[in-house]
């Protein structure tokens, strides 16, 4: 039995060990757009982190036509888990840096050795209750907290770093508590339920399709034109928007942004990326917050 943490580099996958994978037949429920994403993800799932540069380009590409609908997985219920190579949290953190190194993502794997995290379900069922407030900013809550643990190395299974990235994303801090112990722990059922239906057995898993019953499944960390295919896939005729590469308008839509990400939305090679990036903090345009494996890069407010 494989630990869930031990993401594989080459497919790109986080991977349960409790469950096979079925059909995508009807994974993806009715649409006001065209095209409807299930995304099976996890708060602590690398190879999820791996995916935002793919993702966030095909949000600001076909974001008009296209709804991506998140649902939490479940990666590590607790550490009952001890094979695969990770049988301790402190196994996890050399693990991550590799993983950093190779989706050219930062991860600061010294979260494992510094303050661990016992499981990923009270950051996921924090991310339901966030849903129940709002689904955009849900989806900013959880970058917000992918960002401190990856980056930051804060344990999110802590209430108070939960506060903390509700607070910054402007949500209701005292609602979210209450759906977090009430209606949320629903939700996150649901998902894992759904999940089991599926046949979702590890994570990045999206479901692509449309109310004509085409389907598309994309299973683990892949290039861009892997995702862009499948859209495609499912709807011949949806039709791409250019994106604006100027730095101000890609920071305005994303306030944050890794030097991979920036390469991947703005078209400026990756060699030459992060040197760009750091012209514009000594300009006072942005700030950055380093770490060992990589820097992310912050809109300052006018």
């Amino acid at each position: 039995m494989q630990n869930p943490l031990l993401c594989d580099i080459e497919t790109g996958l986080c991977e349960r060990p409790d469950s096979t994978l079925a059909s995508p037949v009807q994974a993806v429920s009715p649409t006001k757009k065209p095209v409807k994403i299930s995304y099976f993800t996890d708060p602590i799932c690398s190879s999820c982190w791996g995916i935002e540069p793919q993702l966030r380009r095909l949000k600001l590409e076909y974001g008009h036509a296209l709804e991506i609908e998140y649902r939490m997985g479940g990666l590590l219920p607790d550490w009952s888990y001890n094979s695969g190579g990770i049988s301790k949290p402190s196994d996890v953190a050399q693990h991550w840096d590799e993983v950093s190194q190779h989706y050219d993502m930062p991860i600061d794997g010294d979260v494992w050795l510094e303050d661990p995290l016992h499981s990923s379900f009270p950051p996921s069922i924090a991310f339901k209750a966030a849903q129940l407030q709002s689904p955009e900013m849900a989806i900013r809550f959880l970058r917000k907290i992918r960002e401190m643990v990856f980056l930051q190395k804060k344990n999110i299974t802590r209430w108070e770093h939960l506060a903390e990235a509700a607070q910054f994303v402007g949500l209701a801090v005292d609602r979210l508590k209450a759906d977090f112990e009430g209606e949320a722990q629903t939700q996150f059922r649901d998902d894992l339920k759904l999940g089991q239906e599926l046949g979702v057995r590890g994570f990045p898993s999206l479901f692509f399709g449309t109310d004509a019953g085409n389907q598309e499944f994309v299973y683990g960390t892949k290039p861009y034109s892997v995702y862009e295919n499948a859209l495609k896939k499912v709807h011949p005729s949806i039709q791409k928007r250019e994106i604006d590469h100027q730095w101000q308008p890609l920071f305005a839509h994303y306030p944050t942004l890794t030097a991979r990400e920036f390469s991947e939305l703005s078209g400026v090679s990756r060699p030459e990326s992060e040197a760009y990036l750091q012209n514009l903090t000594e300009q006072g345009h942005l700030s950055r917050l380093g770490t060992k494996n990589g820097d992310l890069w912050i809109r300052k407010e006018s």
